[in-house]
C-alpha cells in the first residue's frame, strides 16, 4: 500500500479473534494527548543479505535502510521520542549517517543478547526520563505516563506507511495494544510426526510492526525474566496478562531479510 493510501479493511480484533472492534476514520485523526516514544530495534547482521554490511544500513534506492525508516517515524510523528538500539559497535557508523542526513533528535541505546534485552534497554533509557523533542511545546520530559504510548518497529522495515503508523497509535490509545497483522495468501500444513495435514490459513494471521503499547504495561511486562518463547513485544505482553488487540498491517511494510525482499522494496519505492 503506498503511503496516502485508504486501506481497503481495517478491523481490530480480541486476542481470541472474537469481539471484533471496527476501526473508524474519527478514531484514526483524533487528537492524540499521550505523549509517544518509538524504540526502533536495529540490531540485525547481514548474513543472510550475504552482504558484509549490516543490512539496516544496506543502501535502498539511495538511502540507508535505517535512516528510511527512521524519516517514516519522524514524519508520521514529529513530536515523538525516537530511540534506536543498535549494536555497540555500529554506533560510530550510526553518528555519521544521523550527521548526514540531518536526523536530529533521535536517541542512541546499545543493544542486548537479543530483541527482549535490546527493547528493554530500551525500555530502561525510557524510564530515566529522556528529552522530549525540540519540536514540541514542552521544554522536557520526565519518565513516561503510564498511558503514554510506546511504538516498538523493525528497523528493516522502511516501507511502513504514515497511515500505518497513526492506525497502530489510535488502536492502542483505544484499547492499550496494538498489532498490525495480515492475512497469510499462502496455503499450509500442520506436521503431526512424519504426515502433514492441511491448516486452514483463515485461522492464521502474520504479525508485522509497529508494535504499539501503554508504557506502563510494557514496561510491567519487560520486568520479566527472558523466556524463549518470546517471539516478539506482543508475546511478551501476553505472557504477562494483558489482551493483545490485532489491527490491519500492510502488504508492502516488508521485513527486509534476503537480497529479494531489498530489490522488492526498491522496486516499490520507484513507483512512488
Amino acid at each position: 500500500m503506498r503511503t496516502g493510501e485508504k486501506s481497503q479493511k481495517t478491523v481490530t480484533f480480541e486476542r481470541n479473534l472474537t469481539n471484533e472492534v471496527p476501526f473508524t476514520e474519527q478514531n484514526h485523526t483524533r487528537k492524540m494527548e499521550p505523549r509517544i516514544a518509538v524504540i526502533i530495534v536495529a540490531g540485525g547482521s547481514g548474513t543472510r543479505m550475504g552482504s558484509s554490511i549490516p543490512k539496516q544500513f544496506l543502501p535502498l534506492a539511495g538511502r540507508p535502510v535505517l535512516v528510511r525508516t527512521v524519516e517514516r517515524f519522524r514524519a508520521a510523528l514529529p513530536e515523538a521520542m525516537i530511540i534506536v538500539v543498535l549494536p555497540e559497535t555500529e554506533m560510530e557508523r550510526w553518528q555519521v549517517l544521523t550527521q548526514k542526513y540531518h536526523l536530529s533528535n533521535c536517541y542512541t541505546c546499545v543493544g542486548g543478547l537479543s530483541r527482549f534485552h535490546s527493547v528493554r534497554n530500551a525500555l530502561n533509557l525510557l524510564r530515566e526520563g529522556i528529552p522530549q523533542t525540540a519540536t514540541t511545546d514542552r521544554e522536557a520530559a520526565g519518565a513516561l505516563a503510564q498511558d503514554d504510548l510506546v511504538a516498538i518497529h523493525d528497523g528493516v522495515r522502511p516501507l511502513v506507511s504514515e497511515e500505518l503508523i497513526l492506525r497502530t497509535i489510535a488502536t492502542a490509545n483505544q484499547q492499550g495494544t496494538a498489532v498490525p497483522v495480515i492475512e497469510p495468501v499462502d496455503s499450509f500444513r500442520l506436521l503431526t510426526d512424519n504426515q502433514s495435514q492441511p491448516f486452514d490459513r483463515t485461522r492464521l494471521r502474520a504479525v508485522q510492526t509497529p508494535q504499539v503499547f501503554r508504557y506502563g504495561m510494557l514496561a510491567s511486562a519487560y520486568e520479566r525474566p527472558f523466556d524463549p518463547a518470546f517471539t516478539d513485544d506482543a508475546s511478551v505482553v501476553e505472557h504477562a496478562g494483558y489482551p493483545v488487540i490485532l489491527c490491519s498491517g500492510e502488504r508492502n511494510n516488508l521485513k527486509l531479510t534476503t537480497p529479494s525482499d531489498l530489490m522488492i522494496a526498491e522496486a516499490l519505492i520507484r513507483q512512488c
